[in-house]
């Protein structure tokens, strides 16, 4: 129970410091990125961002894996 506190108390703390710094990065906004502006009607689709966090997700849980005790 212990070290899920923990582990719970680090991600607030990342999720904290990504919220704080988001507008510092350029996600939401890199090429590849798809949006369609007609009119009133517009259309944003972050392909390649989700490409990126995907990327980033799976190598974080990969390392856990591979070290955890």
């Amino acid at each position: 129970m212990g070290k899920w506190l923990i582990v719970i108390g680090i991600v607030c703390i990342a999720i904290g410091l990504i919220l704080t710094y988001a507008d510092k990065f350029p996600l939401g906004k890199l090429p590849g990125d798809i949006s369609v502006e007609r009119g009133n009607f517009k259309f944003y689709f972050p392909l390649t961002t989700c490409i990126l966090i995907s990327l980033l997700l799976s190598l974080l849980l990969f390392l856990y894996n591979r070290y955890k005790s």
